[in-house]
């Protein structure tokens, strides 16, 4: 019979690996047990979730364009939004607003003694944003715009108030968003409309001050009148002569009648050339001003032509502006919130079972890596 194997004795370096296992895996895993189910207090959470939409109502126009087929409201979600509110959530701006209204160092410093899990009141507000980023955990699905929020509280109520506090400054965030696109959208046009009121309110002033120093309110009006006048003189004196020539012909050249129509030829050519010089260089101005009709006719063209462009002016920028103000009232950004923030019944977190389990497989984890490299190198000598 062969000869017994001999009887397994344990070494030096036996007792070290059994002693490092209890130094670096066992006793970890049980202070770890004994702190998450002795020492740390119970949490709460609250769920909140919501998305970042945008409707699109379709203007009467585009009904009459489209058809029945563009009846209707459309709602898509805005991933840009999405992602900006993603960021809002974990930001310093937020953290410090909902502190200064529910005072956050209060409700995660609750716990009496829990160093790990509760928040140091005497911590910075960067150390609080930090700790912030722990307690609320978000979870954002780029494809969908949807955001959801487990808050966790050492209280019930703290939860759904804080979850609900963050529901609300998103709120104002998207409404402020909303407010700034609209402005950006009708800026331009409000400024074009602005210049256009400003333009055709000079244009107006200066007509009313052409017509106060002319004392004209219309020239061509008063060029008509006054070409009647001229035509019918020229009549007159086409008239007058008509008669003279006869009595030449037919009566004595002494005949009195003849030297009162000469008279009467020379009055009414000196009226007609009076009113000529009105068209050339006579004076017609009020008090000492001597402008002719050609310069007044010039000047009150030029300031209609500008008068009429200034009020084309006016009337293409005042439809933009409404046209504008229309177009940033149908796209309107808004919250829709698909679960309220809810009041938690039962505390589940921490997941005390879960948390000293991953403590002890990490911890093992090292420990057999620290194994295999002793032992390998051992095999090396």
């Amino acid at each position: 019979m062969p000869a017994p194997a001999p009887r397994a004795v344990a070494r030096l370096r036996h007792h070290g690996i059994l002693a490092s296992f209890l130094g670096l895996v066992a006793a970890p895993t049980l202070a770890a047990s004994l702190y998450l189910f002795a020492v740390a207090e119970d949490q709460y959470a609250s769920t909140v979730g919501f998305s970042v939409r945008s409707e699109d109502m379709s203007s009467a126009l585009s009904m009459l364009g489209g058809g029945l087929a563009s009846l209707g409201i459309g709602s898509s979600g805005s991933a840009s939004d999405s992602d900006i509110l993603y960021q809002f959530i974990q930001s310093q701006e937020l953290v410090q607003r909902i502190d200064q209204k529910l005072d956050l160092r209060r409700i995660y410093s609750r716990p009496a003694f829990d160093p790990v899990f509760a928040f140091d009141p005497d911590g910075q507000i960067e150390d609080l944003v930090e700790y912030w980023r722990r307690m609320v955990r978000i979870s954002y699905d780029s494809n969908t715009g949807l955001i959801e929020l487990r808050v966790h509280a050492f209280d019930p109520r703290d939860a759904q108030a804080v979850a609900a506090a963050i529901l609300e400054e998103s709120t104002r965030m998207i409404n402020d968003l909303s407010a700034i696109a609209r402005s950006d959208a009708t800026r331009y046009a409000l400024e074009e409309l602005e210049k256009a009121v400003s333009r055709l309110r000079d244009q107006r002033v200066a007509m009313t001050e052409f017509r106060s120093r002319t004392q004209i309110v219309d020239p061509s009006a008063d060029i008509q009148a006054q070409m009647g006048l001229l035509n019918t003189l020229q009549q007159q004196l086409a008239e007058a002569s008509i008669d003279i020539n006869l009595l030449r012909q037919t009566t004595q050249p002494n005949d009195p009648r003849i030297a009162q129509n000469e008279r009467r030829i020379a009055v009414i050519e000196e009226l007609i050339q009076r009113e000529r010089e009105k068209f050339g260089m006579g004076g017609t101005g009020s008090g000492s001003e001597a402008s002719t009709y050609s310069t007044l006719i010039a000047e009150y063209e030029r300031l209609s032509v500008d008068l009429e462009f200034a009020q084309n002016a006016y009337v293409a920028a005042l439809t933009n502006h409404d046209a504008a103000i229309a177009e940033a009232q149908r796209m309107n950004r808004y919250l829709a919130t698909y679960v309220s923030p809810t009041l938690a019944q039962q505390s589940l977190y921490p997941q005390r079972g879960l948390l000293a389990l991953m403590t002890g497989g990490l911890t093992l984890l090292v420990w057999a890596i620290g194994m295999l490299i002793y032992y390998s190198v051992r095999d090396r000598r």
